[in-house]
């Protein structure tokens, strides 16, 4: 999808295996995961927040509910959603690991929606620029939570709206290319 310029929408574990595969192959971390299926990687990506590290019980460590979420001022996110301020729900329990954003901006991705949790700025929404992808847009949350037939969660219908036109990019493409053949008969 990132390498092929397809329109990408990550939901909670989609966004986490984004960052993982971006962490692979773009910040050149070969060994990175996320610690909820390898509990030994040397570059968990995602990761517990550090207060749940050693928790033995983990029933009540989910991260479930609402939660408020500030969009970056341009995201995509926040053309979206048409405001800066959101909620959104949840049911997760493993976080992006801050500590990887530094170089996760160096190449391009943008931690465009946050969190915040005390000093703790928990990643909500992540996105590549358009100069590297055309509509590219994960999100911890799980819109579909909020979504109505009548009312789309607005990241879905953006969604669509690229995939559509990702569509006629290719349909058009496909056109031009066949009347050149046809042309050349």
């Amino acid at each position: 999808m990132r390498e092929h310029k397809i329109p990408f929408l990550g939901i909670c574990y989609g966004m986490q295996l984004a960052c993982v595969e971006f962490a692979r192959n773009v910040c050149e971390l070969p060994e990175a995961m996320t610690s909820e299926v390898d509990e030994t990687t040397i570059d968990p990506v995602i990761d517990f927040m550090p207060d749940q590290r050693n928790l033995e019980m983990y029933g009540g460590t989910m991260r479930l509910g609402t939660y408020a979420c500030t969009l970056q001022e341009g995201s995509q996110a926040a053309r979206a959603y048409g405001t800066l301020e959101i909620s959104e729900r949840h049911r997760h329990r493993y976080e992006f690991n801050n500590r990887y954003r530094p170089i996760f901006e160096e190449h391009g991705m943008r931690f465009s929606g946050h969190h915040t949790i005390g000093k703790t700025r928990l990643v909500e929404v992540v996105e590549l620029p358009p100069e590297m992808h055309p509509w590219f847009v994960a999100t911890q949350a799980h819109p579909e939570f909020k979504s109505r037939p009548n009312r789309p969660a607005p990241l879905y219908r953006d969604f669509i709206g690229a995939a559509l036109a990702h569509q006629e990019r290719i349909d058009g493409k496909a056109s031009l290319h066949e009347a050149a053949s046809w042309t050349q008969a």
